[in-house]
């Protein structure tokens, strides 16, 4: 581990109120000391309480450089673990690389993406899940991921893990000495408690697998395709949720010719939404191509809105949507229900079990029913939670499906019965796998990729 002293922006280099210089390592204080001047010019700040803020001044061979407050921060009590100093200048770019330039000078290097929250995690701060969620805060993109990122940093994903951990762990132990001194230790009646623990254990871990998709999309938002033939209204749609004219709208028919994309906030919910170019039959190349990506991009949609003119007979175009839309999720808008129908929802209705809402998009009716059914449909009506915990982290995913691969073995084991010593293998893989989602017996390579991910100053 590297235990020299790094320094960072923490702040964006833009013209802002203030600007935050990060510092943290061994020779955070002689390098404060050698640079900070108070006003009455006697003050040093090594010598001073920690978790204390001091007025004064950043300077460069006798030149102020800029009137600043600093923070110290006396190890171990600091986000590192490390002696820190947080330096608040004025957000001038110009300045705040001056003052960088010279914390440089004075003895310490740039850090790395993410490196203060390594620091934090090879100190022992925060464990890897926890280190994780930090950067999950920074890129959340709605309320709900933010509070699942804020569970996983109050420790909720690691006292799961701990506890499962130290289930297996007893297990592991008894079997262990059961095999070294039978004469004291009798396995007689283990294989029923064993058999109770790791149904416990399993129902835990993969419920948390099975909710994992609604984690995946409560951090990523859900992909959202809108389908339809031509000038049924499915820009005009994307141009009312996004709340500007994104898409052209014509009354000619293959206007959308290409896939468009936008990212919406729709009452907290994240749809990443693709327009697509009408589907109908046509000699039009270029037109031809939309259309075959649309069908394409629908596939592999998490919901699917699939806009029909009510104001038009269903034709074979609508039909080949229906079957294409089968067995996905989707949701279908009658649009234009201003206008006199020739679409009834009971038609419809016969066709297909999608939900059906009509709407229009020109007297905006029926949009709130339409964001009221993603709710249902995903999030079962409601969109906060409390401690419960998701996981959006694929690669917590996968250490959870290992997780009960290897328990299913140890069950099979019981089943078959083999001999004991049969299940401590299994059951120590189960305790390797879940210890690498809170960093322990994790790879530096991995550990080194996750931090890449983060950003400059954290």
């Amino acid at each position: 581990m590297k235990t020299d002293t790094i320094t960072a922006i923490a702040t964006g280099l833009s013209n802002a109120g203030i600007s935050v210089i990060r510092i943290s390592g061994t020779d955070a204080f002689t390098i404060i000391d050698q640079i900070y001047k108070s006003k009455s010019g006697n003050k040093i700040l090594s010598k001073e309480s920690s978790h204390t803020i001091h007025y004064g001044y950043i300077v460069d061979e006798g030149q102020v450089i800029d009137e600043v407050m600093v923070v110290i921060m006396k190890s171990p009590s600091t986000y590192t673990r490390e002696d820190s100093i947080e330096i608040d200048c004025h957000g001038g770019i110009v300045v705040t690389r001056k003052i960088l330039e010279t914390v440089l000078k004075h003895g310490a290097r740039i850090a790395e993406p993410g490196e203060f929250t390594k620091r934090a995690f090879l100190n022992g701060r925060i464990d890897l899940s926890q280190a994780e969620a930090v950067c999950d805060i920074i890129h959340a993109k709605n309320e709900l991921a933010l509070k699942n990122s804020l569970n996983q940093l109050k420790g909720n994903v690691f006292e799961l893990i701990k506890n499962l951990r130290g289930t297996i762990l007893r297990d592991i132990a008894f079997i262990e000495a059961a095999l070294d001194d039978p004469e004291h230790i009798s396995l007689e009646g283990f294989n029923d408690e064993l058999a109770k623990h790791l149904d416990k254990e399993s129902q835990a871990i993969d419920q948390l697998i099975r909710e994992s998709k609604n984690g995946k999309i409560i951090k990523e938002g859900i992909k959202t395709v809108i389908i339809g033939k031509p000038n049924a209204g499915k820009s005009s749609l994307l141009n009312t949720l996004v709340g500007e004219d994104r898409a052209i709208v014509t009354d000619i028919a293959g206007t959308t010719r290409d896939t468009l994309e936008e990212t919406i906030n729709l009452n907290g919910i994240v749809l990443n939404v693709i327009d697509t170019a009408g589907i109908r039959d046509t000699k039009d190349i270029i037109e031809k191509i939309g259309v075959d990506k649309a069908l394409r991009i629908a596939t592999e949609a998490d919901l699917i809105i699939f806009v029909l003119d009510s104001s038009t007979n269903i034709d074979e175009n609508d039909e080949a949507i229906l079957k294409l839309i089968h067995d996905k999720k989707a949701i279908l808008l009658l649009n234009k229900s201003d206008l006199e129908a020739k679409i009834s929802t009971d038609e419809i209705k016969e066709k297909t079990a999608h939900p059906i809402i009509n709407i229009s998009i020109k007297e905006n009716s029926g949009i709130d029913e339409f964001v009221q059914e993603i709710k249902t449909m995903f999030f079962g009506g409601e969109l906060s939670f409390n401690e419960d915990i998701y996981i959006t982290n694929e690669r917590h995913r996968q250490a959870f499906i290992e997780t009960s691969e290897s328990l299913k073995l140890v069950k099979q084991s019981i089943d078959t019965g083999m001999p004991e010593d049969f299940y401590s293998i299994d059951l120590m893989n189960a305790y390797e796998i879940l210890g690498r989602i809170i960093g322990e017996n994790v790879e530096e390579d991995l550990v080194n990729m996750i931090f890449k991910e983060f950003c400059m100053g954290k």
